[in-house]
């Protein structure tokens, strides 16, 4: 099985795993589902790569940080639940799972499933969003729409896309639903590893706000803003970013 697969494999399993919580603890609190959706999720995936790929080290956003990923040479990273608000209220599905292989340097395989829209979206080949002729849609957070957001928004004459987890709002661009997401208010790498593999499959921008390129399996995974649009709007909006 190629690593593309796998990825995708995984993500998809975890996915099916998330929503069995999910219907199985319907009657339980928000916070009862957010807590038994990460472990089992993460534990889930945790097995299966040490189990397919032993050599290789693993960076989750749910487990402890082994420093021996700095000296690997590949690398996995994931988020075995991305966007814990929208998968607590039932009825939500911009929620997802994302997983990533990065490899001497680079992101070379990626998945990211959004399991209550039955969809994985995966590497090495993903269709390339359709043409779009209206206003620029930026899609941000339902709850907390980042100023910077606004002011591209602004800039493009564009209008929001409100949206809940960060895979959800890049699938969103890779599936033409949207076309530009813009963060700046903190993220890890195991937020944006995953989307951006696949973006990038999709033949969308990605990069850091000021433009300057996306660095993974650093000592400290904090990745706190990114880009991702149609590569023709993107000098368009760096203009508003950096």
């Amino acid at each position: 099985m190629s690593d593309h697969e796998l990825a995708a494999r995984l993500a998809t399993r975890a996915g099916d795993l998330l929503l069995d919580v999910r219907a199985d603890f319907a009657d339980a609190s928000a916070e009862e589902r957010k807590t038994l959706g990460d472990k089992q999720s993460h534990d889930f995936l945790m097995e299966e790569l040490a189990a397919k790929r032993p050599g290789d080290a693993v960076l989750s956003e749910e487990g402890v940080d082994d420093p021996v990923r700095l000296t690997s040479e590949r690398v996995w990273i994931v988020d075995p639940l991305d966007g814990t608000r929208e998968f607590s209220e039932l009825g939500r599905d911009d929620w997802a799972v994302h997983v990533a292989l990065w490899e001497n340097g680079e992101l070379v395989a990626g998945a990211v499933a959004l399991p209550a829209q039955n969809t994985t979206l995966s590497t090495p080949e993903v269709a390339a969003p359709r043409a779009f002729d209206g206003p620029p849609r930026i899609v941000v957070s339902r709850t907390r729409p980042p100023a910077i957001a606004l002011a591209v928004r602004d800039a493009l004459g564009g209008t929001l896309v409100e949206m809940g987890s960060a895979g959800a709002k890049v699938a969103a661009v890779v599936r033409g639903v949207a076309d530009v997401y813009v963060h700046a208010g903190g993220q890890y790498e195991w937020d944006s590893a995953a989307p951006v593999a696949v973006a990038r499959a999709a033949g969308l921008h990605t990069s850091r706000i000021d433009g300057s390129r996306l660095v993974y399996n650093s000592a400290d995974p904090l990745l706190p803003d990114l880009v991702v649009c149609r590569p023709e709007l993107a000098e368009r909006v760096l203009a508003v970013t950096r």
